[in-house]
């Protein structure tokens, strides 16, 4: 989505920074306005649950983070680190609601792929929760359905008997 645009065409007031391998862009509970775009490398999104780090996401070039913060002026509600060299653009406020002016486009293609993360989320919530095992935390129970998810074989078509599907 945001990777497709040029730097110029996406946010002229924003400026671009960069990050070396496992450098802090952002860090969970400071306050922040900024939203970032990665322009080049990737992010590594944690939150710490019961003294723990526990990873989000890792995010890939063209995908954008601190948009929570910048929309609703709270802390932070993750730390972000660089994986290998990063290089971010800094979007400000006022920039992101100038850019959504001028094309609504790319406010559409930023409330979906916000819409894609909350479905994505709610999948991992929902198979956390039927599968949680007697003694495990809702921490682990996530964790354990987010990285041990086995996809279901798809269905057989059924045949008739000359081997055509039916």
């Amino acid at each position: 989505m945001f990777g497709r645009r040029s730097n110029t065409d996406t946010f002229r007031e924003a400026v671009e920074k960069d990050y070396q391998d496992g450098e802090i862009i952002v860090r969970e509970g400071e306050l922040g306005g900024e939203m970032f775009i990665i322009q080049e490398g990737s992010v590594r999104v944690t939150t710490e649950v019961e003294d723990q780090e526990v990873e989000l996401a890792i995010l890939p070039r063209g995908e954008f983070f601190g948009e929570m913060s910048l929309l609703e002026s709270l802390p932070r509600s993750a730390t972000v680190r660089a994986v290998g060299a990063t290089r971010v653009q800094v979007v400000q406020p006022g920039g992101l609601m100038l850019k959504f002016r001028r094309d609504p486009t790319f406010a559409f293609e930023m409330l979906q792929r916000l819409s894609g993360r909350v479905r994505h989320i709610n999948e991992i919530l929902a198979e956390a929760l039927t599968h949680h095992h007697e003694g495990e935390t809702i921490q682990e129970s996530v964790q354990r359905s987010e990285y041990e998810r086995v996809e279901e074989p798809p269905e057989e078509i059924p045949r008739t008997g000359d081997g055509d599907p039916q």
